[in-house]
């Protein structure tokens, strides 16, 4: 299949190229950015406003972007990629000697990233279901965010452009749904308005 061949070509050229353009400093970075755990903060201080400015609604806003998350990460990791069994870059045998990993290979499949999925469907989320005209600094960095760790995937040579692609658009539908289903369950549900 050409057009096949083409894709998987210009996916290994793709993160080579973002790969290739490391520095120590930004190594620090991207290590830093996909690791879960530093992001235990963040989300413990997003649960904080969330509940703070959600008040008696807090109790279904939290589970459905809990929900959303949790959901991508499930989908990509327990469906995807056992279904798919792509390799990694890094466990790729065309590529796995050209790669610079400052943070070591990981699970040896990578379709789809769970963490661009993980991300896109809390930015998602968050765009739809905080008030509109405000929190636009939250809702810029909740995007800023997922880009700089689905990026952080591809220059630690963990996945290929189209695995967070195909990543990020799962998170972002399902982030989508559950503000949906928030917007709907709130406006319907009398106890909590």
């Amino acid at each position: 299949m050409p057009i096949l061949h083409f894709l998987q070509n210009l996916d290994r050229n793709l993160v080579l190229a973002i790969n290739h353009a490391h520095t120590p400093a930004l190594d620090s970075v991207m290590v830093f950015a996909s690791n879960r755990y530093a992001w235990i903060p963040a989300y413990a201080l997003l649960i904080t406003v969330l509940i703070d400015l959600f008040r008696r609604n807090a109790l279904l806003v939290l589970p459905l972007v809990v929900a959303a998350v949790g959901l991508a990460d499930s989908i990509t990791s327990r469906l995807f990629k056992p279904f798919f069994a792509r390799l990694r870059p890094c466990h790729d045998s065309k590529l796995a000697g050209l790669l610079h990993l400052p943070d070591g290979c990981g699970g040896q499949f990578g379709f789809l990233s769970s963490h661009a999925a993980n991300s896109m469907a809390l930015a998602v989320f968050l765009l739809l279901v905080l008030p509109q005209g405000r929190f636009r600094l939250t809702k810029a960095l909740a995007f800023v965010w997922a880009v700089l760790l689905s990026y952080s995937r591809m220059y630690l040579g963990a996945h290929y452009p189209s695995d967070v692609l195909g990543g990020a658009a799962i998170g972002a539908l399902l982030g989508w749904g559950a503000a949906r289903l928030f917007q709907y369950l709130s406006a319907r549900w009398p106890s909590l308005q």
